[in-house]
């Protein structure tokens, strides 16, 4: 019997209600009944128990998955909390199926941003920070000097959140344009590097993640491809490996 026991986050997650990560958060929040009860954090449930989220009941009905690639408009908000965020990215796209981002970005970037209902691969993704590559351009309020590149690419101690950027590839594209790929997904990252070297952000958007690059108008949705979608697997499981051997070190 306990080996068709499992988590009420991980059971949230499969059937693409969200991530476990946003699942925690409805259970902490009281938001998630088992039976009718309130479940404590961690809670196992069995194939026969019945879930409620928000007074819905969530079933496993799922057919097949869907993964979109996404260029967010200025403006929009990676949320999926609805009631609370007008300008929210579900709202915008308007999907028919319920369908969550991966990660974010922030209000006032655009450019990439994937949205799924496999709530497994957005924990291998989110996991991964564990080296999955993001691209960035990146336009900044005055010209850029060849200390600033250095800078920016050797890593920077970010004191408010106590960490040191990793080491990254930046390149001078124009006079105050660069480029920028990161390892790393720190809270608003490129523009607190920018802010310590005293430059300011004035526009920034996301071209790349991984394998999957940002080829439709602004706004606009497609599904990924079968190619992008086997390279992306294919990427999550070697660095699930490489994650597993460096936390067993």
């Amino acid at each position: 019997m306990s080996d068709n026991l499992k988590r009420i986050n991980k059971f949230l997650s499969e059937v693409g209600y969200c991530s476990r990560r946003e699942a925690d958060k409805l259970i902490d929040a009281g938001r998630v009944t088992i039976n009718g009860v309130v479940p404590e954090m961690g809670t196992k449930i069995a194939p026969t128990d019945i879930v409620h989220v928000d007074g819905k009941r969530i079933e496993n009905t799922k057919q097949e998955f869907v993964y979109l690639a996404f260029n967010k408009p200025v403006g929009i908000v990676c949320t999926t909390d609805t009631r609370v965020e007008k300008d929210n990215i579900i709202d915008f796209i308007n999907y028919p199926k319920r369908i969550f981002p991966i990660g974010r970005l922030d209000k006032p970037s655009e450019g990439l941003i994937l949205l799924t209902d496999d709530g497994d691969i957005v924990n291998k993704i989110l996991r991964a920070s564990n080296n999955h590559e993001k691209e960035y351009i990146v336009t900044v309020d005055k010209p850029i000097s060849q200390t600033f590149i250095q800078r920016m690419s050797g890593g920077i101690y970010l004191e408010e959140l106590e960490k040191t950027t990793k080491k990254c590839e930046v390149k001078r594209i124009n006079s105050q344009t660069f480029s920028i790929v990161l390892t790393q997904g720190l809270n608003r990252q490129i523009r607190r590097m920018c802010e310590y070297l005293t430059y300011e952000v004035e526009t920034l958007k996301r071209i790349r993640i991984m394998n999957i690059e940002l080829d439709m108008p602004v706004g606009e949705y497609r599904e990924l491809t079968k190619e992008e979608f086997k390279e992306l697997n294919n990427l999550l499981a070697s660095s699930t490996k490489t994650y597993q051997a460096n936390k067993n070190k």
